[in-house]
Formats: C-alpha cells, sequence, structure tokens
C-alpha cells in the first residue's frame, strides 16, 4: 500500500507541475477498492488494473488533453469507510467520477449519496439492486448476479437437475444470490428444498454439510460467496465425500481462490465472463483483442493470472474514457447521458447501455466454466 501511495502521490505532483506550465488539466477520478480484507482478492487486481491503465493513458497524453489523477482508498470492504470516503472524494477532492466500490453493499450504501450529488459512480460490484432501479449517475460494470443464477439454472435444467440446496455468505451480494435463487427457480422447473445463510468469517462448514447429504434428494448445491467460505464448503463436501455438482457464483473469478482451494475445488460449475479463457476464444470474437491485450498487459506488468474483478475496473475506466473523448470535455451532465447511449466491447462483455438499463450487458456475457488441473476452462472442455 505505501508504494501505492507514493504512486499516485507522485503522480498529483506531476500533474500540478503540468498545470502550472500551462501544459494541461487534470481530470480527478476516484476509486473506492477493498485491497486489504476479505474480499481483497477482489480489490487488489482492481487497484493494479486502474493504476495501470492510469499510467498508459496519461503516458499517451492523457483524456481530451487532461492528465487523470487517480485517487484510491481502501474501504477494507467496511460500508462505514465507503461512505466517509465518498463523502470525502465528493466534496474534498472535488473528483469527476468515482470507480468502486468492490462489494455490493458498499456500493447501495453510496449509490445515495452519488445520485444527490450528481457524481458519476460506476461500481466493480454485481448486484442487479445497484442499477434497478435506476440512478442517473450509478452504473456499474459486473454482470448482474440475477443473469448469473439465471445462466446456473439453464446449465441444471439442461444436466436434468431439479433439487438443490442453496448455501450463501452473510454478505449484500450473498443475500442477493439467495433471493434470486429462490425466486427464479420455479421458471426452471427447480425445487430449492433447503437454504442457508452462513457468516462471512466462518472456518468449517462440516455440520451443514452432514446435514444436507442426509437429504437424499438434493441433487446439486449452489454456494454463493465473495469470502473464503467458497471453498471451505468445496472443501467439507469432499471430506464428507458428498459428490453431488457444486455450483459457485461470478464472485469465483480469480484463480486465487482455486489456489486456496486446491483439488476440492476441481469441477465446481460457475459462469463467469470470458477474460478467464481469452486465449481460447475465436479470433474474430468480438471480446478476443480486447481481453488479450488486458490479459497480457496485465500479467508481464503484475507477473500474477488475470481475474475477472480487475477486469470490472478496466471496464469502469475505459467506459468513462470512450465517453469523455466523444463529449470532448469533461462536462458531467453530457458524459452520464452519452454512457447511457453508448456501446463499449469490454472485458465483461459487449455493453449496450440505455436509459433503462445501465449495465449494459445481458447473459449472453456469460459462459459455464469449471476448474481442470487448476486451471480455468470452458465447461465444455473439463
Amino acid at each position: 500500500m505505501k508504494k501505492r501511495c507514493l504512486k499516485v502521490v507522485l503522480l498529483v505532483v506531476s500533474c500540478l507541475l503540468l498545470v502550472g506550465n500551462g501544459v494541461a488539466d487534470t481530470l480527478k477520478i476516484g476509486a473506492i477498492l477493498s485491497t486489504t480484507g476479505p474480499t481483497a482478492f477482489l480489490g487488489v487486481p482492481e487497484a493494479n488494473t486502474l493504476e495501470m491503465m492510469v499510467e498508459s493513458i496519461n503516458a499517451r497524453g492523457g483524456i481530451n488533453g487532461q492528465m487523470i489523477e487517480l485517487i484510491i482508498k481502501d474501504s477494507a470492504g467496511q460500508k462505514e469507510k465507503t461512505v466517509s470516503y465518498a463523502k470525502q472524494l465528493i466534496e474534498e477532492d472535488k473528483v469527476f467520477a468515482i470507480i468502486g466500490p468492490t462489494r455490493t453493499g458498499s456500493t447501495l450504501a453510496i449509490k445515495t449519496l452519488c445520485e444527490q450529488s450528481k457524481t458519476l459512480l460506476i461500481s466493480c460490484a454485481s448486484s442487479k439492486m445497484i442499477v434497478d432501479p435506476v440512478a442517473k449517475y450509478v452504473f456499474k460494470t459486473p454482470q448482474n448476479d440475477s443473469l448469473a443464477v439465471r445462466k446456473i439454472f439453464e446449465h441444471m435444467k439442461a444436466n436434468g437437475i431439479t433439487k438443490i440446496a442453496v448455501a450463501v455468505g452473510g454478505t449484500g451480494f450473498g443475500k442477493m444470490g439467495k433471493m434470486f435463487s429462490l425466486k427464479l427457480a420455479p421458471e426452471y422447473g427447480i425445487t430449492v428444498v433447503t437454504s442457508e445463510v452462513y457468516a462471512p468469517n466462518v472456518t468449517d462448514l462440516s455440520s451443514l454439510v452432514a446435514k444436507w447429504k442426509a437429504m437424499q434428494d438434493i441433487q446439486a448445491v449452489i454456494n454463493w460467496s465473495i469470502v473464503p467460505a467458497q471453498t471451505i464448503l468445496a472443501k467439507n463436501m469432499r471430506q464428507a465425500g458428498w459428490e453431488v455438482p457444486l455450483y459457485l457464483s461470478h464472485g469465483f473469478g480469480n484463480i486465487k481462490y482455486v489456489e486456496v482451494g486446491g483439488k476440492a475445488v476441481e469441477g465446481v460449475i460457475f459462469p463467469a465472463g470470458r477474460l478467464l479463457v481469452a486465449d481460447s476464444l475465436a479470433d474474430d470474437h468480438p471480446q478476443k483483442a480486447v481481453l488479450v491485450s488486458y490479459k497480457n498487459a496485465y500479467e508481464d506488468k503484475f507477473k500474477e493470472p488475470v481475474s475477472t474483478f480487475g477486469g470490472h475496473a478496466y471496464d469502469a475506466l475505459m467506459i468513462l474514457k470512450q465517453a469523455l473523448e466523444t463529449v470532448g470535455s469533461a462536462d458531467k451532465d453530457k458524459v452520464r447521458s452519452t454512457i447511457e447511449t453508448m456501446t463499449f466491447v469490454g472485458t465483461g462483455g459487449v455493453f449496450k447501455f440505455s436509459a433503462e438499463d445501465h449495465s449494459g450487458l445481458d447473459i449472453n456475457a456469460f459462459e459455464m466454466m469449471t476448474v481442470k488441473d487448476g486451471k480455468f476452462v470452458p465447461y465444455s472442455m473439463k
């Protein structure tokens, strides 16, 4: 974090020098991300990505002649910190836009604040609640959690699964996963036999596994979480010799979860954007060039595998960049209106925003994936 803060300070100093010489003004963009705490697997790739992209954009002259001044705040995934930092970014730093937060609950905590202050917010969290109901100044880049649930149910239906159990982490993300699972299951002829909410910091779920294993009619399990417990449930199921299919959310899209889960997560099934399997796409796929370019740049710089979470931050910044360049100036109202009419090819899919849809993605943004030999692969290649 010290290195990150130093980078930001140096960037601010260099931008101030440019202003003093009459070369360029600065464009302040804030980011509230969980770079520490239980969701650091999500927030760190987001912060890394923003720093990398801002460095690249500024090296090419910025946006419309303005150098970007990036101000990153670490919320540690806490709502209270998120609200405090949002107020600071809006009232003191007077940022043009905020990217993030990382988590659903944190985003919902500042949605009204950003709307009332007319501050553009492009969230890196997935809940449909962020954009439904629509707030004029609030957008997001991850695919909707409701669509991820539908993608899972489509797969289950195709494989004859009709009775399931649902476990979720006790977070905003987890609770939304449970809500949509219960609501949408009947559309696909699926019955949720039982469901459970567990504490985000739980370290063992073996008693839950034992209880569910005794229910002979359960054909598969959904575990909807972004906390380490998504791998804990997998381990407990394997330890108990319970071999029913385990479905995870699109919050599993960081290979570090696989490294933590080890052999227990081999064969898990989950929906995700195509960034994780970019190299396997056909050369004429509309996302291929963007995905490979971002993947190679990130992995070359940070010496770690790319994740879908870093991709959410990439999409947020590049959506802002495209809108700003289309408008030709940092006119917030015009940029906001422009985003509503944009088509943008990103890491999460091909976005098509509208005044009624501030997510811009449909179910086709997902691929079903699995883990094979410690790597993400398309489910068809398992």
